[in-house]
């Protein structure tokens, strides 16, 4: 891809710019890198290093390593801002090295529901060929969208896209016929996957892969399994992490471990037969969003560990697994006072992270010199 000069530097990255934090594997830095993004919201990482970033209000911008920021691309679909809505997600093509293909997860209309469009960076100044391959069904509303996508690295390349409930009636999560509460699975071209677990069943939609989510704001495939871990936001309590199974229900709202705002009840039980157990819940809730599974060497004493960002309890969860359980949590980065909005692995092994205000920073996780 050619570059194009027109990178405006907000910030850059100098050791001053550095905080110092404890953790269990030593202390560890958190460098500024760049600020002034609006509420950030997606980070993907392109070939050459640089990052690609989306603001909520409709924005996507190139970040370099060294802090300069461009101007707004151009050809971004018409996005619908306000309240939890706006650009949300993205996520670049497999072969983007060759392709220049990505994904973008945003809301397209008042009532709130979510669209996929599929898209080519042109150069480093716009978005090209354009098309919104998916739209939400379903009953819309302001907040819960979810909007998280993850690319399956099989040779079909399905996408994976979270859709929440959208704060709406909630046994609507249930309700096979509209799509939300849910997560579902679609080709890159936007078609639907004849393996679907729901295909061909009278009343359900085809795109749905699970059912019975809440507000999924994260999603991610294991490393070494392949299988896809997911979390949601639960209501007062009941945030979960989940490991996604074909057609399987996860039990918003019959099940779960929360109360609603007003404290009043809401799920029949924590259990129930035909519903699935999270792997982790918090009670009280830390406001998931963003996770990552960690492979490099930078960090060395965190390889194989996940990575949940959080927003109400605005801090960096770093979960220790065994197998398929969760064996130890340890809160990091409390202290910075931020609500992390996503959290990546870059390809210099660092953990990089965007933080949720509308003076949003992206930093970047080092072991401190």
């Amino acid at each position: 891809m050619r570059r194009i000069g027109f990178m405006i530097a907000l910030v850059a990255v100098s050791p001053a710019a550095a905080q110092t934090f404890p953790s269990s594997a030593g202390p560890v830095a958190v460098e500024t890198v760049a600020r002034g993004l609006d509420h950030p919201w997606g980070l993907a990482f392109l070939p050459d290093g640089r990052m690609i970033v989306t603001e909520r209000p409709g924005r996507v911008r190139i970040v370099t390593r060294d802090g300069q920021v461009s101007a707004p691309l151009a050809g971004v679909p018409n996005v619908v801002a306000g309240g939890q809505a706006g650009l949300l997600d993205i996520a670049l093509d497999r072969g983007f090295a060759s392709n220049h293909t990505l994904y973008l997860c945003f809301s397209y209309e008042r009532g709130g529901n979510a669209a996929v469009a599929r898209a080519k960076l042109a150069g480093d100044t716009a978005l090209d060929d354009v098309k919104v391959i998916f739209r939400q069904q379903g009953p819309g509303g302001s907040n819960n969208h979810g909007c998280r996508i993850a690319q399956a690295q099989a040779s079909d390349g399905n996408l994976f896209v979270t859709l929440g409930d959208h704060f709406g009636p909630r046994d609507e999560a249930q309700n096979l016929g509209v799509d939300n509460g849910k997560i579902v699975r679609i080709a890159p071209d936007g078609s639907i996957p004849q393996d679907n677990p729901f295909v061909g069943r009278a009343g359900a939609r085809a795109e749905i892969w699970s059912y019975g989510h809440r507000n999924p704001q994260g999603l991610a495939f294991h490393p070494t399994t392949g299988k896809l871990w997911e979390h949601e936001h639960g209501p007062r309590g009941g945030d979960e992490v989940n490991i996604i199974e074909k057609g399987r229900n996860y039990g918003w709202p019959v099940i779960g471990y929360g109360i609603d705002y007003d404290g009043s009840k809401i799920h029949e039980a924590t259990a129930k037969p035909g519903m699935e157990q999270p792997v982790k819940y918090w009670v009280p809730s830390i406001a998931p969003s963003g996770m990552a599974f960690y492979t490099g060497d930078l960090l060395a004493a965190w390889k194989g560990n996940l990575f949940i960002g959080a927003l109400a309890a605005r801090l960096l969860m770093r979960l220790e697994l065994d197998g398929e359980k969760v064996v130890r949590e340890e809160r990091l980065l409390d202290r910075l006072g931020e609500r992390i909005r996503d959290v990546r692995q870059g390809p210099d092994g660092a953990l990089w992270l965007l933080t949720d205000s509308g003076n949003g920073r992206v930093l970047r996780v080092v072991p401190a010199r």
